[in-house]
């Protein structure tokens, strides 16, 4: 055993290898301000929380794509001899997700994947390009109607004036 010096100057035994005689200086180390270490905390549980939304973004465009895959599966005719019509059937599907509240606190729960939002949008764009194709042929009738009715009273009024001559 090795003698290590107080601040009393008093011995105080300790165990020590038998190999290497050490003398120690110093019992403990010392500690790091508290407030360094809650700021590093914080700044870890941030990174976590947007790891688990990435993530979750990345499950959703994973699950979209495997209906993607599915829909593409359907329509071939080699699939479409099973006995199912539809590969794969869909219930409602949501994937984790970290919100934060206004008062900086933050909240897990769930966001919901919409499965069905690209037919939806596309839908709505067709029904919209089927509106304009409407317009614009209407617009292009009346054009052709007024340009037609104003040929035929020049018509007439040509007549007209023959006849009176």
């Amino acid at each position: 055993m090795k003698k290590i010096p107080d601040t009393d100057r008093k011995p105080i035994l300790l165990k020590v290898s038998l190999l290497q005689p050490t003398s120690v200086t110093t019992a403990i180390v010392p500690l790091q301000p508290q407030e360094k270490k809650i700021i590093s905390e914080r700044e870890r549980f941030i990174a976590q929380v947007e790891r688990i939304n990435q993530m979750s973004e990345e499950l959703e465009v994973a699950i979209l794509e495997l209906k993607a895959i599915a829909n593409t599966l359907n329509t071939q005719k080699r699939y479409s001899v099973l006995k199912c019509k539809n590969i794969c059937q869909y219930l409602a599907v949501s994937v984790p997700w970290v919100k934060r509240k206004p008062d900086e606190s933050f909240i897990l729960t769930t966001r919901r994947v919409d499965l069905f939002r690209a037919e939806r949008e596309a839908a709505l764009l067709a029904q919209q390009l089927r509106q304009q194709t409407k317009k614009r042929l209407a617009s292009q009738r009346h054009r052709k109607n007024k340009s037609g009715a104003e040929a035929h009273i020049k018509c007439l009024f040509k007549k007209v004036l023959v006849n009176k001559s």
